[in-house]
């Protein structure tokens, strides 16, 4: 049954001889694609007599020191009789019996061994064993740079709504703060005033309308008596608009301060003024019962000079 070959490996394992070609060629190749592999040399004959048993031998020793997830096993080109090692029964036995997955990577890709039909895969040069098991990480780095983007944008978008969240509370706060309320109803009584004003402007120009009229009646048919009576009953009219104008300014401002002291006596910071103390949850829910709370909790208690933080035991 062949063995898939690990995705990612933590560390290659490569069986060859440590003078050839086919060492530095892979060497090449993982450092290039995948620099900070972990490499473990194997070396062993590649040819001639005993050369089998070595490269069976040092499949062996791999096996049981267990380091590397995935093995490279071969040497560069030759003849037929260079390569046999690879065509003994002893090597294709124990690549068969190896619990690490084995690339066989012998000679040039025309050269065909016992050992490619056994091993988990066969690779037709040692560079394109290397090349198969390696990652390259360039791709790696391009995918890493593009997560980081996108994480990026997510945290600049997390903290702009974070913040549109707070100028909401902060703004809807601002609104429901008794001074504001306090602000609004002395905006209602200046334009009460404004209207009071325009109205009695209104009154004093038709009384001096009035008054024209009769004086020009007055200039026609010169009655005196009726002179003295009109003039009497406008100094009324004056006094009694005049009365009215102030009763109606003492009645709004009496108003005003009515509402000002109820405000004044529901208003936390003027029951924070008076010695008294508003716990919070960092959350800014008041606590009104110890059961709101639970250990580890981060509370604020606001009194009349700042504030103090605690946290729940």
């Amino acid at each position: 049954i062949k063995k898939p070959l690990p995705e990612q490996p933590k560390r290659v394992g490569i069986i060859t001889s440590k003078t050839g070609a086919a060492l530095f060629d892979i060497l090449n190749v993982l450092r290039r694609r995948d620099p900070g592999l972990p490499i473990v040399i194997y070396p062993t004959m590649v040819q001639g007599e005993g050369s089998a048993i070595s490269i069976a031998q040092a499949i062996g020793r791999a096996n049981s020191r267990k380091e590397c997830d995935v093995l490279i096993v071969g040497r560069g080109g030759g003849s037929l009789e260079d390569l046999w090692a690879f065509n003994e029964e002893i090597v294709a036995r124990t690549i068969v019996a190896s619990e690490i997955p084995i690339v066989s990577a012998v000679g040039h890709e025309v050269d065909v061994t016992i050992a490619d039909f056994v091993a988990d895969v066969r690779a037709p040069t040692p560079s394109a064993a290397a090349e198969l098991i390696s990652r390259d990480m360039t791709h790696q780095t391009q995918a890493i740079t593009q997560k980081k983007q996108q994480l990026n944008h997510a945290i600049r978008y997390y903290i702009a709504k974070q913040q549109q969240q707070t100028q909401r509370l902060q703004h809807r706060l601002e609104r429901q703060h008794p001074q504001m309320r306090l602000n609004q109803q002395q905006q209602h009584l200046d334009e009460l005033t404004g209207h009071l004003h325009q109205a009695m402007q209104r009154k004093l120009t038709q009384a001096d309308q009035r008054v024209e009229r009769i004086n020009y009646k007055l200039s026609l048919y010169s009655p005196s008596q009726t002179i003295k009576q009109l003039s009497h009953h406008l100094a009324q009219s004056e006094r009694r608009l005049t009365d009215a104008m102030d009763r109606s300014q003492l009645t709004a401002r009496h108003q005003l301060a009515m509402m000002a002291e109820k405000l004044e006596a529901v208003s936390p910071l003027a029951t924070i003024a008076r010695g008294y103390s508003i716990t919070q949850k960092e959350d800014g829910s008041v606590i009104r019962s110890s059961e709101q709370v639970s250990t580890g909790d981060r509370l604020v208690t606001k009194v009349a000079q700042g504030e103090i933080r605690s946290i729940v035991e």
